[in-house]
């Protein structure tokens, strides 16, 4: 009976501690945590400006009164019937071909500094001339527990928050204290790793997303035996107190 009564104790042991194990809670998969001694605790950084890569696409608007100029840029920006704008792809030296100016570097710029180099080189033979360029592949990546897709920058600054809104929801067997952004620096791809629950995220180095992110969440090991839901939940009891009586009825 005292063996049997052993038995009955560890089955009850393992039961608790699986019920007690099997729902997400706001430390695991919470975000914008304050009071929270286990997380880590990020310093701020300033924010850089996206400087223009090799393979990049540019695009570019001329502003001029000289209406013969204006009328054949427009017609090398558009195709077919319908119009819009050409991207212009940065070559592997660093430069762009632009219609009537050549070789502009870009590479290693700031989007406004390589407004100033290309309206510096089109000045010379338009002196009223005013340039506007953007990123035609201004765009992010997310793949894993958080969505899968390519979705567009649709601001200048975009938070890491904001990403893995568009790309759908952050899913709770998602690994939150490994999220990863992978960047391309121009020198080799970075692995940028960081947990995204701490409110210290804001204004890190890890809370803007630049043009040719890749985000991903793996899922989280622990997440083999953890619940989504209330209804998960009560099949997860059920399944257990199933367990308890098989065992109580085989132990007699």
């Amino acid at each position: 009976m005292k063996r049997n009564l052993k038995h009955i104790n560890k089955i009850l042991i393992i039961v608790i501690t699986v019920l007690l194990s099997s729902c997400y809670n706001y430390r695991s998969v919470g975000l914008l945590q304050e009071n929270n001694p286990m997380l880590p605790k990020y310093e701020k950084a300033e924010y850089e400006n996206y400087k223009i890569q090799i393979n990049d696409e540019i695009v570019f608007r001329l502003i001029t009164i000289d209406e013969t100029i204006s009328r054949l840029i427009s017609s090398n920006s558009s195709l077919g019937s319908g119009v819009r704008q050409m991207s212009y792809r940065v070559y592997p030296d660093g430069t762009i071909d632009i219609p009537f100016v050549k070789g502009i570097p870009v590479a290693g710029l700031t989007i406004r500094e390589a407004e100033k180099n290309v309206e510096a080189r089109f000045k010379e033979i338009i002196p009223d001339a005013n340039v506007k360029i953007s990123l035609a592949n201004k765009t992010f990546t997310v793949i894993g527990e958080a969505g899968t897709g390519v979705f567009p920058i649709i601001r200048e600054k975009m938070t890491i928050y904001q990403a893995l809104s568009v790309s759908g929801n952050l899913s709770n067997s998602g690994d939150f204290k490994n999220v990863r952004i992978l960047r391309d620096t121009g020198n080799g791809i970075k692995v940028m790793e960081f947990d995204i629950r701490p409110a210290s995220l804001i204004e890190s180095k890890y809370y803007y997303i630049y043009p040719n992110d890749i985000i991903y969440v793996r899922l989280a090991p622990s997440s083999f035996y953890k619940v989504n839901s209330w209804g998960g939940f009560v099949g997860l009891v059920t399944s257990s107190v199933s367990l308890l009586i098989s065992a109580l009825y085989f132990t007699k």
